[in-house]
Parts: C-alpha cells; sequence; structure tokens
C-alpha cells in the first residue's frame, strides 16, 4: 500500500500529476511501438504507413484524414503520430546525457572542492556562456555534412546504425546534452557541499570508508529527487529543440519530425493550409505541456517543505 506521505503518494493525489503522467507515458508506448514498425519496415524493405501517398494532396481535414494531406498527399495525423517516435527519442537519450554529466560534474566539484571545484566551475561557466542553439547547429552540421575524420565517423555511422537515428539526429542528441547538464550540476554541486558536512558523512569517513563508497552510498541517493525533476524539465526542452534544428534543416532527414512537418507546412500556409502545421504544434504542445506539468507535480511531491 502507497502511503499518503511518500512522494509516490503525493503525486497520486495530485490530480494534474497523474493526468501529465498518463499522457507521458501514453506518448512513450506509442513511439515504441512506431519504433519497433520502422524497424520492422526497415528489414522488410517497405515503406511505412505514414510515408506512403493515400490521397490528393492538401485535403482538407474529413473523417477519413483526421489533420487532412501533406504536399505528397500523406496523411498528417499518421506522420504527427510518426513523430512522437523522434520526439521520445531525443528527449530520453539528450535528457540522459545531460543527467549523467550534471550529476558527475556537479557532484565531483562539490564534494572534492579545491582544484576540482574550481575546474569544474570554470568548464560550466563556459558551456553557460555559449549560445545554446548555434553550438547545436554548428555539432549537428559538423557531424551531418561529414566533417569529421573518417574514423570518427565511422564511430559516428556504427551508433547512429544502433540508436536507428541519422548521423545528424545523433549529433542534436549529443549536443543537446552538452549544453543542457549546467543547470543541474550547479545544483548538485551546492546540494554535495552541504550533505558532505552531515554527521553520517563525517562518521563514515572517521570509519574509513573511502570517498567513492560514500559517494554511492549517501551522496548520490539523497540527489535522486533533484535528477529526477531536472530529466523531467530537460526532456520538455530538448523536444523543442529537436523541433527547432529539424525545422531549420540540420536535424531529422528521413524520420518524421514536427519541426520537418513544420517547415514543410509554412509554404503553404498563406494560402490557408494550415493542417500540417496545427497537426505538428498540437501534438507537440501536449507532450511539453505534459512534462512541464509533471515536472511540477514532481517538485511538489520531493519538496521535503510540503506536507
Amino acid at each position: 500500500m502507497i502511503r499518503r506521505h511518500t512522494p509516490l503518494g503525493k503525486l497520486i493525489r495530485n490530480p494534474w500529476g497523474v493526468v501529465s503522467l498518463a499522457v507521458v507515458a501514453l506518448y512513450l508506448l506509442v513511439a515504441v511501438g512506431i519504433e519497433i514498425y520502422s524497424v520492422s519496415c526497415q528489414s522488410r524493405e517497405e515503406r511505412p504507413f505514414y510515408d506512403q501517398a493515400t490521397a490528393k494532396p492538401f485535403m482538407e481535414p474529413c473523417a477519413q484524414h483526421l489533420f487532412g494531406t501533406d504536399y505528397l498527399g500523406r496523411d498528417v495525423f499518421s506522420r504527427a503520430v510518426a513523430g512522437t517516435s523522434t520526439a521520445m527519442k531525443v528527449g530520453l537519450i539528450s535528457g540522459a546525457i545531460a543527467a549523467i554529466l550534471g550529476v558527475f560534474f556537479g557532484t565531483i566539484a562539490g564534494y572534492f572542492g579545491k582544484f576540482w571545484d574550481d575546474l569544474v566551475v570554470w568548464l560550466y561557466s563556459v558551456f553557460a556562456s555559449m549560445p545554446s542553439l548555434l553550438f547545436i547547429l554548428g555539432f549537428a552540421l559538423l557531424i551531418s555534412r561529414g566533417f569529421l575524420p573518417p574514423p570518427m565517423m565511422k564511430i559516428v555511422q556504427n551508433i547512429s546504425t544502433f540508436l536507428h537515428v541519422d548521423p545528424g539526429m545523433l549529433a542534436v542528441y549529443v549536443a543537446i546534452g552538452l549544453t543542457g547538464w549546467v543547470t543541474l550540476s550547479r545544483v548538485v554541486r551546492a546540494e554535495c557541499m552541504k550533505l558532505k558536512k552531515m554527521p553520517y558523512v563525517e562518521a563514515a569517513k572517521i570509519a574509513g570508508v573511502g570517498n567513492f563508497t560514500i559517494i554511492w552510498r549517501h551522496i548520490l541517493p539523497n540527489l535522486r529527487h533533484l535528477v529526477i525533476i531536472f530529466f523531467t524539465l530537460t526532456f520538455a526542452g530538448a523536444v523543442m529543440l529537436e523541433v527547432i534544428v529539424s525545422y531549420l534543416g540540420l536535424g531529422v532527414q528521413s524520420a518524421p519530425s514536427w519541426g520537418v512537418m513544420i517547415a514543410d507546412g509554412q509554404e503553404k500556409l498563406w494560402r490557408g493550409v494550415y493542417w500540417e502545421i496545427g497537426g505538428a504544434t498540437l501534438f507537440m504542445f501536449i507532450l511539453v505541456l505534459a512534462l512541464n506539468l509533471l515536472g511540477d507535480a514532481l517538485r511538489d511531491a520531493f519538496d521535503p517543505r510540503k506536507n
């Protein structure tokens, strides 16, 4: 039985938290299904249903095509659903990269201090001063256009094949992760400075427990709630950044993407063809809203100052 005052109990008692969690879970299930289906189609050398022209171009929304069709006659609703896979992958992978880097550097700086603290502060100050979007665009251009040395490009190609993504999209994953860890690192650093002075940590040091054992057993478990909240909010930011990068033509090339749909639909928007942009924007809006509401609910659930 879940207790009312546990973080999970608080989350369940928050109706918006439950709804947002259900929406995010639904998006994740759809993304997994689309990913399995696309890999299966690729192995059979078949075109996925969302890439097939099933009607006339620019058909208005109707019973057969809820969001109409695009300039090639493809169903917009199907492509918007398929774009969920790209959004969830970029959110999960970029968020994981940012969380790992943020926890690692923040813990090293906050626990060991001195030289390591100065080094990490200098490092995240450098990353914080860089324009994130320009860094992501430059990194994506570097990889997608094959400007890396051949051995490195081969590694990128192998990883891209394993993750079933374009090299340009892999660059977006890494670039968003590299620019997104700074905030978590600062928070973790400050929290570690407080935790390492706690009596149970001092007692472990006196007992001869090694530093890395203390970090693993006593420091990291107390940072878990910060990582969960940060990951949720970074997820939403990564989704929006991917849409921007794909809209500019430096992200997804072969897979459906909400950014690509918006870029394709803008050319005919002046003629009243609004449904392609509308469909992609609606799917993105629902996911980002659910992630932000879930982040707020998790913050309330894990905040020890709230009942």
